[in-house]
């Protein structure tokens, strides 16, 4: 099948300390019925050409649970966030788009990176198409061309590490999704999983 798009990578961010989930890995997690890593890559890997971790740790758990995953570390140390996971992929990744995705993101839309690549063409000086849930940002759900990678080196340098403040100058274009019964779009904390986990029951 020809992909109406251009050739696109993932990247999965899991760079980040995870202090309030008591340091536990969330790409190993559970929050649904399946482990993160594992709802993520079956849901787009047919979407994209690989499929990227950026983490700093627990490679060989990645492997054994999805043997074909690519990985790389922050280029540096001092868990800077998801700017800094973004300006490292483009040193490994070959394509000329990322779709990035948070290793916590609760609700994947279908066919995501098609309204991603459709918005992002609509205006030919944007760099980055980021996506929208209920009418909240999620800034480190996007799609990147390589052609950022001036402007997140630029606020790297500078000690910037907000992403939207970064994507401000970028000509950014959004991509709108609805989900009635979303209540958290990521976790962030153990009380998160545990409330978001209940609200699933009760739906």
């Amino acid at each position: 099948m020809i992909k109406a798009y251009p050739a696109t990578d993932l990247v999965i961010l899991a760079g980040g300390q995870a202090r309030r989930m008591n340091g536990m890995n969330k790409l190993l997690q559970t929050f649904d019925d399946q482990i993160q890593l594992l709802k993520i890559h079956q849901t787009l890997k047919q979407k994209v050409n690989s499929i990227w971790v950026n983490s700093h740790r627990d490679y060989s758990l990645y492997r054994a649970l999805v043997p074909s995953i690519a990985y790389y570390q922050d280029e540096e140390s001092g868990f800077l966030g998801p700017l800094m996971g973004m300006k490292s992929a483009w040193t490994n990744v070959p394509s000329d788009y990322v779709l990035f995705i948070p290793c916590d993101v609760t609700y994947i839309p279908s066919r995501v990176l098609e309204k991603l690549h459709a918005v992002l063409a609509k205006n030919t000086q944007a760099e980055v198409a980021y996506v929208e849930l209920n009418g909240r940002a999620l800034y480190p759900f996007c799609l990147l061309k390589r052609s950022a990678l001036e402007k997140l080196n630029r606020d790297i340098e500078l000690k910037q590490f907000s992403l939207k403040k970064c994507f401000a100058e970028m000509h950014p274009q959004v991509a709108r999704f609805s989900h009635k019964n979303l209540f958290f779009h990521s976790i962030n904390s153990l009380d998160e999983l545990q409330q978001y986990q209940q609200l699933k029951f009760l739906n």
